[in-house]
């Protein structure tokens, strides 16, 4: 006896039920398959009225179809389900190379002809659908922001899943059905986003139908999922505590999805009803489809003795060269003729009705539901003087930034409680952003204590998760917040290029409305994971924002306070960027004033005349602080060499928005070479001291005039398990060696400084040369380190001769 496994439905009685509307599904199935085959291979005779010829094929032939029929297949069934109970539906395609599906549809749908001209149900129309796709100036080969509906660039595999359970995140009434194909099950990505259901309150969100489409392989070879027996999959799934439903009888597949999809439905609400009525379910099991097909479905069995049908040969494009070879041509035309689409069309090319009528309407359709494109409203702000910390004229005063930061995000979860949340791989405590938790709660469903309670943070120790719910979250018209560690946002470098291709596109599609800009928060920074070490040191991901389009890019280093609070309203204020904020968690002296802070974040660089001499006029050299504990190390040196060098004219400018550096020909916030030679001088020395890689700052000067004058300190990776101002040593960044450099340029510039200038250089040496001997005695730093205002006269003189003797 056959075992069977997971859900067991009576789908002889649901094809009784839904005869009619089951055999339009077969109907719809044969068209949408029809137009994904021919949008891979025609570019004339698109009803096949003549017989196929080797001109009636393109040239290059692009695109996939090897996952094309399983998603008609739930494409269709979505659409049952969602005019048989008018529910809000929206469909996440993992599979991203299924856009011939995808487009078939919205075709069908009439979504494409809202949206984009040319696109009637009449020939013509069929004709621009099949000839442009994978054709300059029409579809690309992968679901992206061109799509309606689509809220998820299917480029990169593994992120479709934790997509969808952010986009249902507050809102209550949406469901996400979302393909996850057996390759992507086996990314990493996915593995994690399988538990996001954990994270959702039914209360307050929607809910996902995830589906699993076991279609057996992916490229060139077998999935791991398509070699697991059912028994396997059964327990792998009701592990992690979903309810798991087989979809695979290929005798009466409709039926059995139709029956699959209803159940899954009514599982949900029931979930929900028992929350939203005061009686939540304890640890709820969510439905789970699993989709077992034959990889390219309704394809040929073989082509030239080879599977086709249930192969990986069926991935791509399956029947490849028909344009120069006469059996491949035959083979495709046989093909395409079986699915009968002069049954389907009428003679001037326009679907048969009761197709068209099995599409939902106005916005019951998955292209045109309004959640996937919802008019930008920016978040309601605090009002910043609440928040402003004292600033000190002697500098003393001192706050930690995320500190403060926590208790301006506690306000703005107040004032928007259901439009703005965190995600946080499990470091907001550590990040001293914990204030949030005053007013809100981490919302999670699997902890007694925090289960039915919402939350405004979800927590898990998975960057590419909290990625993927932010992405899915913000993409549906609310804001989030992305606070982690500095190095570990590398991690989801790849995950934020796609969100930000997504975005680039959404910007240059008419028809899109603005998206909120995502917010990365980048602390427990390198300069402070002395106490970790090596591994927790590396700022790549400012580097891999560099290289994205510049218009979409903010990247912002404040130095107090009440800059970074202010740079955190601007924020969630802001529509299509990705916005990086990089600042330590410790505490930094504050520096400037509410107000000062926002002409200061208005302006972008400010030239700081109370740490510059002469008044910051006619400098020697300019010294550019940008991140905080840079920053205070060049405000240090310059204190420095103004004590100890009393005629060195030296102008001290911090830059809080870094892309004011880059032309303002390639940047809306870069400064004109006559804005950048006013600060920075036309062509005297400038000594930079940057938080990250030095080779950020050269990509960002490129092209401004004198290059050559340009110095950077910066990170070159050098560290260990050490003491702060150790990493600042051998990073070649401390307030010594930025005072060497500065001597170095300033020497040929002024010749009093000249004088000076080889002494000096040789006592900060022997300084650092002291501090690698002072710390492997004490395993502390020296007490004057703290003293970055005023730096104490033995700096000078102390320990001089001693070392020389030595």
């Amino acid at each position: 006896l056959r075992m069977t496994f997971g859900k067991q439905l009576d789908t002889k009685k649901v094809r009784q039920e839904l005869a009619s509307e089951l055999k339009t599904i077969e109907s719809v199935r044969r068209v949408t398959n029809y137009l994904s085959a021919a949008q891979l291979y025609l570019k004339e005779n698109f009803l096949l009225k003549e017989k196929l010829t080797s001109d009636h094929i393109k040239d290059r032939i692009l695109g996939h179809w090897g996952t094309c029929p399983g998603l008609n297949i739930v494409y269709a069934h979505c659409n049952l389900l969602i005019k048989r109970f008018n529910v809000s539906m929206i469909l996440v395609v993992g599979p991203g190379h299924g856009a011939p599906a995808i487009l078939s549809n919205l075709y069908l749908e009439g979504t494409l002809q809202k949206y984009y001209p040319g696109f009637e149900f009449n020939y013509s129309g069929i004709a621009k659908l099949l000839k442009e796709f994978s054709w300059p100036g029409g579809f690309p080969s992968h679901i992206n922001a061109q799509f309606p509906g689509s809220i998820h660039e299917g480029g990169e595999l593994g992120y479709a899943l934790a997509v969808s359970f952010g986009a249902v995140m507050d809102n209550p009434d949406l469901i996400v059905t979302c393909v996850v194909g057996d390759g992507e099950a086996e990314t990493g990505p996915t593995a994690t986003a399988w538990h996001s259901y954990k994270f959702i309150d039914p209360k307050e969100s929607g809910a996902v139908i995830p589906i699993l489409h076991v279609n057996g392989f992916k490229i060139s070879s077998e999935t791991l999922y398509g070699t697991m027996s059912n028994e396997e999959l059964y327990h792998l799934f009701t592990g992690l505590n979903y309810q798991v439903r087989f979809v695979e009888d290929m005798d009466d597949i409709d039926a059995d999805m139709a029956a699959s999809l209803e159940w899954s439905y009514h599982e949900i609400r029931e979930i929900q009803t028992a929350a939203r009525s005061g009686k939540p379910i304890t640890r709820p099991k969510w439905p789970l489809l699993i989709l077992r097909t034959p990889k390219g479905l309704s394809i040929l069995a073989t082509h030239k003795g080879q599977k086709l049908e249930g192969s990986w040969r069926s991935h791509g494009v399956p029947i490849k060269h028909p344009k120069t070879d006469p059996e491949s041509l035959k083979d495709v035309e046989t093909w395409l003729r079986s699915y009968h689409v002069e049954e389907l069309f009428d003679g001037n090319g326009v679907v048969k009705e009761e197709i068209r009528e099995s599409y939902p309407r106005d916005e019951l359709k998955m292209g045109c539901n309004p959640k996937t494109n919802p008019k930008f409203e920016p978040l309601v702000a605090p009002s910043l003087e609440d928040f402003a910390v004292e600033a000190s004229l002697e500098k003393t005063k001192t706050f930690s930034l995320t500190m403060q930061a926590g208790r301006y995000l506690s306000a703005l979860i107040q004032k928007n409680p259901d439009r703005f949340r965190v995600f946080s791989p499990d470091e907001l405590t550590s990040n001293k952003l914990d204030a949030i938790f005053g007013v809100t709660n981490r919302n999670y469903q699997w902890n007694p204590e925090t289960a039915n309670r919402g939350g405004r943070v979800s927590e898990i120790l998975s960057e590419h998760t909290c990625q993927g719910w932010a992405q899915g979250y913000t993409l549906t018209g609310r804001y989030a917040l992305f606070p982690s560690y500095e190095t570990f946002l590398g991690i989801i470098a790849t995950m934020m290029v796609q969100f930000a291709k997504f975005t680039k596109l959404a910007v240059e599609t008419p028809w899109r409305h603005p998206i909120p800009s995502l917010t990365y928060i980048e602390t427990s920074t390198l300069w402070r994971q002395e106490h970790n070490g090596y591994s927790h040191q590396n700022p790549m991901f400012i580097n891999n924002l560099l290289n994205m389009k510049s218009f979409l890019v903010r990247i912002y280093f404040p130095p107090d306070a009440n800059t970074f609070t202010v740079m955190m309203e601007h924020c969630f204020q802001t529509k299509n960027h990705v916005n990086l904020i990089v600042s330590t968690k410790l505490e930094m002296p504050s520096l400037l004033t509410i107000e000062e802070a926002r002409d200061h974040c208005v302006a972008g660089a400010s030239i700081w005349k109370w740490c510059s001499t002469n008044d910051a006029k006619d400098p020697d050299v300019v010294i550019v602080g940008i991140g905080n504990e840079v920053n205070m190390e060049a405000v240090a040196a310059a204190k420095l060499l103004a004590r100890d060098v009393p005629n060195l004219r030296l102008r001290m400018v911090n830059v809080v928005d870094l892309m004011v550096l880059q032309s303002n020909a390639s940047h809306p916030h870069g400064l004109s070479d006559e804005e950048f030679c006013a600060m920075f001088t036309k062509n005297k020395p400038v000594v930079f001291a940057f938080h990250g890689y030095p080779s950020a700052m050269y990509q960002l000067l490129f092209g401004r005039p004198h290059t050559e004058r340009f110095s950077v300190l910066g990170y070159i990776e050098e560290g260990t398990t050490t003491t702060p101002f150790s990493m600042l040593i051998v990073n070649k960044i401390s307030r010594f060696h930025i005072a060497i450099e500065i001597l170095r340029v300033a020497a040929k510039e002024n010749e009093e400084v000249a004088v000076e200038s080889h002494r000096l250089r040789s006592i900060y040496n022997n300084r650092i040369t002291e501090h690698a001997a002072y710390i492997k005695r004490t395993s502390l730093d020296p007490e004057y380190v703290q003293n970055i205002f005023n730096p104490p006269k033995s700096c000078v003189n102390e320990h001089i001769f001693q070392n020389r003797e030595n």
